[in-house]
């Protein structure tokens, strides 16, 4: 592992996450999507990025959260995958921090359902753990 590491941090169900901050394209606020027929319930849709079209993949149901308020929009952490971008819906967006490896341990025993495979691990911060998302296993929704 990395000496240091930059991530891009956002919130879900007021737990803390990141993904490298290499692999995130942009993020932006709520995009209007156009639904799937068929597609795995974690997919929430389609948004045209300028004219690209990505796939929107709500977190909170990749990862076995509870449902977001309807009243809540979502944000979009847009990151490049093998298969080209993809839209991941979270809840609030964060900061770009820069981890230590020595912080670095594995996943928390409580983790538990989809999560448990989905974190790579967590890094130790000042009153809080910052869980490390695998950005490449969460792109890929299994078909239910």
């Amino acid at each position: 592992m990395i000496a240091s590491n930059q991530l891009c941090t956002f919130r879900l169900a007021n737990n803390l996450y990141g993904v490298e901050a290499q692999n995130v394209q942009e993020v932006i606020r709520y995009q209007e999507m156009t639904r799937v027929p068929i597609a795995p319930s974690a997919v929430s849709g389609l948004i045209n990025l300028r004219g690209q079209i990505v796939t929107a993949v709500d977190l909170r149901k990749r990862l076995g959260l509870e449902p977001r308020d309807k009243d809540t929009l979502p944000m979009n952490v847009v990151v490049r995958g093998d298969e080209g971008a993809v839209s991941l819906l979270v809840d609030q967006i964060g900061d770009v921090v820069e981890v230590d490896a020595e912080n670095f341990e594995a996943p928390p025993d409580t983790l538990r359902g989809p999560a448990r495979e989905l974190i790579r691990g967590a890094y130790k911060l000042d009153g809080q753990l910052l869980l490390l998302l695998d950005c490449e296993l969460a792109v890929q929704v299994p078909v239910e």
